[in-house]
């Protein structure tokens, strides 16, 4: 099955923020239950030590959640790097939460961030937690592309694959709304009523879910994109990562600049 590009709710410039930022806080409430962070860190690890950075710029970061995690679990492992927040709609008060008894190690950014464009002043290693497909392969390139030119290392993960029993799991998302939903974090009311007494969160994220499911890219649409790109002297890294339990995988590409030889 091929990609699908279709549409999210959450891209529209137009759709309200409070349910935005509800379905972000529920992603983030999975991920840490699904112990993303644990999932990502080792191979992020190796490839933080092999360029010596010191600070993770997270692109495309939503509510913070994912990016939190892994700062936690590469904190456990002995690297503390800095971890900055940032987004194209950022999320003040969602990075300020995640950012809480991280002692200092994670911040957000207020302005707004272009992850086709990153601001030269953001130095680091850029990371991309389960957003990557939200971007079609003009755009995904340019990305990619852009680290390239900046000579920043860049690595994206989605937590999901286009595997038929992580459909089957989406399809469920809107009975794991309901309940959870006194869980996210940080906790905002209305979130209450769009939830239990006007049902919108379900809907929408149930579509967000299939629509993201459809436009994730495999392994193989990974290394089309890189092969695109004119970077002779970059190394680019794409697999898959194992879930425990459940036999589905997560997907990661990693690129960074050729090591000096001689």
């Amino acid at each position: 099955m091929k990609r699908l590009q279709l549409v999210e709710l959450e891209d529209l410039p137009w759709f309200p923020a409070i349910l935005r930022d509800g379905g972000t806080a529920f992603l983030a409430f999975g991920a840490k239950a699904a112990g993303h962070g644990k999932l990502f860190a080792p191979i992020l690890e190796k490839a933080i030590a092999a360029t010596g950075a010191t600070r993770i710029v997270d692109l495309c970061s939503g509510g913070g959640g994912p990016a939190r995690l892994v700062a936690d679990a590469l904190a456990e492992g002995g690297h503390r790097v800095k971890v900055l927040l940032t987004d194209l709609y950022p999320n003040p008060k969602a990075y300020a939460f995640a950012g809480e008894g991280s002692e200092g190690r994670v911040s957000g950014r207020a302005e707004p961030v272009d992850a086709t464009a990153v601001p030269a002043d953001l130095a680091g290693f850029r990371t991309i937690f389960n957003a990557f497909h939200h971007f079609p392969p003009d755009l995904a390139r340019r990305i990619l592309a852009d680290a390239v030119a900046k000579r920043q290392p860049i690595a994206v993960f989605e937590a999901v694959s286009r595997e038929p029993l992580m459909l089957l799991a989406l399809l469920f998302s809107p009975l794991s709304v309901t309940l959870t939903m006194p869980l996210w974090r940080p906790f905002r009311w209305p979130w209450v009523l769009f939830t239990w007494i006007f049902p919108l969160m379900q809907p929408f994220v149930l579509w967000d879910g299939v629509v993201s499911w459809l436009r994730i890219y495999s392994v193989e649409e990974l290394r089309e994109l890189v092969a695109t790109i004119d970077a002779p002297d970059w190394e680019w890294e794409i697999g898959t990562l194992k879930h425990d339990g459940p036999p589905v995988h997560a997907t990661y590409l990693i690129g960074k600049p050729k090591a000096a030889t001689g």
